[in-house]
């Protein structure tokens, strides 16, 4: 998995399989997705972790669920024990109706980097070093894995979104999915000649945002200017966003999209990048339409609309209109 796409500041998450530690350095795990380690326990069951998958109990008598792993559920650097701390919920219900909100058996793995407490597990994938059950509904693991080498530090609990507030761009310090990198799947409609975005970040740390750059790809043919409290370096919270508007200019007309690259830098923590896409094509009338790359997928769309580039040639029809 590549964590930066636009640049070495551009960070996005693919996949539920990481963690941020202490530091807001991220680790990627996606190459243990599904992983199995087994131990047995005091009560002679196997105890198996399916690594970001689910933990069963596994016997004669058959498979006890002790929880399953998906986006909502937690994957956290360690409050000090360990190096981060998964949570896995939703398993069996018998006997366990009332237990923790009435959702069943639940795990948790204390993740070890490099070898269990004791030395043990040195090398390869690893194992689980220990199994205690808190309960006959909780199991608490201790696994130790080759952890690879940190990411991006990421910039927690900053965001950019379309203003007035709509879809984010960046959230939670992390790119989202579209905006990585340029994408014709995504587009204004053709009577938007700006946009404005805002930017949001913990108060406490809002004075490391710095004023933004943008880089336009080919660099001949469209003009890209930024305005607003963000451009000005006004230093955005939760409370008092700071906005910036991105206005261009049509100098050249093209058939392929103009890649605006945002670059916004954060003191002693990696960029926030992202990217808006602008199409410039010649219509009947060599008329410069098109827009900014924005969230509109072709499987949302039926009839004729859902033919590749319908879009865009109504688009240009209505200008020319």
């Amino acid at each position: 998995v590549i964590f930066g796409a636009v640049g070495a500041g551009s960070v996005f998450v693919p996949h539920t399989c990481y963690a941020l530690d202490n530091s807001s350095y991220i680790y990627d795990f996606s190459n243990l997705i599904g992983q199995l380690f087994e131990f047995q326990d005091s009560k002679g069951s196997d105890l198996v972790v399916r690594f970001c998958k689910d933990v069963e109990s596994r016997s004669q008598q058959g498979y006890v669920d002790f929880g399953r792993f998906d986006k909502f559920n937690h994957f956290v650097a360690s409050s000090g024990y360990g190096n981060f701390t998964q949570e896995y919920y939703g398993g069996d219900l018998r006997e366990c109706e009332n237990s923790f909100d009435k959702l069943g058996r639940t795990s948790q793995i204390n993740i070890f980097c490099g070898k269990c407490s004791d030395g043990k597990c040195l090398g390869g994938l690893g194992c689980i070093c220990n199994a205690i059950y808190e309960s006959t509904c909780s199991v608490s693991i201790d696994l130790a894995i080759p952890c690879t080498k940190p990411g991006p530090r990421v910039f927690e609990g900053f965001t950019v979104g379309f203003h007035p507030r709509n879809s984010e761009i960046v959230y939670n310090g992390f790119t989202q999915l579209g905006y990585e990198r340029a994408s014709e799947e995504f587009s204004f409609g053709t009577e938007q000649r700006d946009v404005t975005l805002y930017l949001t970040a913990v108060a406490s740390v809002s004075d490391l945002v710095q004023m933004p750059t943008v880089k336009v790809t080919p660099e001949i043919g469209l003009d890209v200017q930024l305005s607003g409290s963000g451009a000005r370096g006004i230093f955005p919270t939760t409370l008092s966003p700071s906005v910036i508007r991105v206005d261009w200019t049509c100098k050249k007309v093209r058939d392929t999209p103009y890649a605006v690259e945002i670059t916004i830098p954060v003191k002693n923590y990696d960029s926030v990048e992202f990217a808006l896409s602008k199409i410039l094509i010649i219509g009947f009338s060599l008329v410069c339409c098109g827009g900014f790359i924005y969230r509109s997928r072709v499987q949302n769309m039926h009839g004729l609309d859902a033919i590749p580039g319908i879009a865009l040639l109504s688009a240009c029809l209505e200008t020319v209109s």
